[in-house]
């Protein structure tokens, strides 16, 4: 076979991939021969098919990657074309890498003879892959065709073993119909992927661990995307410490909904940081203790006063941020197993409870969150009501934002029964335009929820294009435009610094128009009630816009 049709059989048939996002180009169409192939059916009857999926730009394509692979927990797979395809999609990339996002990114590359010669061929790049590798865990350049096995193998090793992130291999397109024979003899379906085990945290460091947390009377629990993948484990070891715990946005659900142990995501907020300079003993699993999850204020406010116990699945975020007093290199899912487990059995007493059933925890969440007064606080009080009806009209759904007011407002508010049913682009690299691609890729990933996709009038306009796509695949996303008339954001900082407002007051398009230019069904809300109809009355197979105005609903909602 050809070193292009081995690619696809190993993707479909030895890693399970099942969608790929991707724009053909001159340089990718080998890519394409045999993408279609039925495999056959699965033991469970499903089909075994890749679906391909062609947004309307390579960036919109790295977003629905990302937003699949967030809402899956499976890497998100892109096919992009050399120079241009790889340039577009470097923004999504860097979007991916900052949050620990698995994305495999296939691209094509010039003729291997042809490479750093500047010979001003199509697409060229002096260097594609030194250009791509700064927004990569690693980038590969493949030379020779039998080793595009060992290659798929490194990449899904680190999606499952190690930190994850993207990962670039490219083919420079004379290999790409280039005669290849299986790997080690086997046929392509005969190829297994490794078996990748989990990293467990050094047996004496967890002893050292557990006697600080058991011994603690202040403890507090910070827990990250990292631990997304182990909730139940999560939920016991909070309990058994009844300690306080912090979930970053990226961790969102992991004790499921209103936990009474949950602050939320509000470690930049003052009582949380009270909680935190007050705690003898600190346990951080799977996060980086970085500036968008702990100081969205920006002010290097938030400080640990008591020991940090601190677990990560990368030796050198260990190092960064907050020193740590214990640092263990594991895999967070795996530590929490084995914490949850030992503390159980090390634990001397049961938490102080009271008259009302609430433990000494819970007590303190619970003041906690009381001097924050989250839902009466006027920057946060408009968004209470949408929120509300949101969750009432679409319980289950997982929820995707851009950089925006409505978003900003729901890292502090919002609290999902799940993990991998909340996550935007407002933390880590911090882009615009995530919002609607990205919950593009969460419903093609899960289409038994339902999925809403926070944008603004302003972010939207970096991938309005990509409603032709849901509209073409008929995403039932719910997209909730919040219109307030330009960047407000960037406005309120100007505002602050007592700079004068320059290029923030833009003008926006008619976006009832555009919408329906594209097929896609649209409607203008004002209030809770005609929310709640224009959800309740939607077309549950097809995508629906829905404009708010902001300036319309906060005075509605006062």
């Amino acid at each position: 076979m050809t070193c292009a049709e081995l690619l696809i059989r190993l993707l479909r048939d030895t890693y399970g991939v099942d969608t790929v996002f991707g724009i053909p180009g001159v340089h990718t169409i080998e890519l394409y021969r045999g993408l279609e192939e039925k495999r056959g059916l699965e033991d469970d009857g499903t089909d075994k098919t890749i679906r391909h999926v062609t947004p309307r730009h390579e960036q919109g394509a790295g977003f629905m990657a990302d937003g699949y692979a967030r809402a899956t927990g499976k890497p998100g797979v892109c096919f992009i074309i050399t120079g241009p395809g790889m340039t577009n999609i470097t923004t999504a990339m860097g979007q991916a890498l900052a949050d620990s996002i698995p994305m495999l990114v296939i691209s094509s590359v010039n003729r291997s003879d042809t490479l750093g010669r500047g010979q001003g061929r199509l697409h060229e790049l002096p260097s594609q892959q030194q250009l791509v590798a700064g927004v990569a865990r690693f980038s590969h350049t493949l030379l020779d065709p039998s080793a595009l096995p060992e290659v798929l193998a490194r990449a899904f090793a680190l999606f499952e073993g190690a930190r994850p992130g993207p990962v670039h291999i490219e083919i420079p397109i004379d290999l790409f119909p280039a005669e290849v024979a299986p790997p080690h003899g086997r046929t392509s379906h005969e190829w297994t992927r490794p078996r990748i085990g989990r990293t467990a945290p050094d047996p004496v460091l967890i002893d050292a661990a557990v006697e600080l947390l058991n011994g603690a009377k202040r403890p507090l629990v910070l827990l990250g995307g990292g631990c997304v993948a182990a909730p139940d484990a999560a939920r016991q070891l909070v309990e058994i410490l009844d300690a306080p715990t912090v979930v970053t946005v990226n961790a969102k659900g992991l004790l499921g909904a209103a936990h009474p142990l949950d602050l939320g995501a509000n470690a930049s907020l003052p009582a949380v940081r009270e909680l935190a300079r007050d705690a003898d003993v600190v346990l951080a699993i799977g996060t980086e203790l970085g500036e968008t999850d702990y100081d969205v204020v920006f002010d290097d406010g938030f400080v640990i006063g008591g020991k940090l116990i601190r677990i990560d699945i990368d030796p050198e975020q260990l190092g960064r941020n907050q020193h740590a007093t214990l640092a263990m290199v594991a895999d967070a899912g795996r530590a929490l197993e084995i914490l949850a487990k030992r503390c159980s059995e090390a634990s001397k007493h049961t938490p102080n409870g009271s008259s009302d059933g609430s433990t000494r925890g819970a007590q303190i969440t619970a003041a906690a969150l009381e001097a924050l007064a989250l839902p009466t606080d006027p920057a946060f009080a408009p968004y209470v009501p949408l929120f509300d009806t949101l969750q009432q009209s679409l319980p289950e759904a997982i929820w995707v934002g851009d950089s925006c007011a409505t978003v900003y407002a729901a890292n502090h508010l919002v609290s999902q029964p799940a993990p991998r049913r909340y996550f935007n682009s407002a933390t880590g690299y911090g882009t615009l335009g995530y919002g609607l691609p990205a919950a593009m890729g969460a419903t093609l990933g899960r289409p038994d929820l339902p999925v809403i996709a926070l944008v603004g009038d302003g972010g939207i306009m970096f991938t309005l294009s990509e409603l032709a796509c849901a509209v073409e695949e008929q995403l039932p996303v719910v997209i909730v435009l919040w219109h307030n008339q330009g960047y407000e954001e960037i406005r309120r900082f100007m505002d602050n610094a007592g700079v004068t407002r320059l290029g923030v007051d833009i003008q926006a398009p008619d976006f009832q128009l555009i919408a329906q230019g594209f097929g896609c069904a649209a409607v203008r809300v004002d209030s809770p009630d005609s929310l709640t109809r224009a959800l309740t009355e939607r077309n549950a197979k097809a995508p629906l816009l829905v404009e708010i105005d902001a300036a319309a609903w906060c005075h509605h909602v006062r």
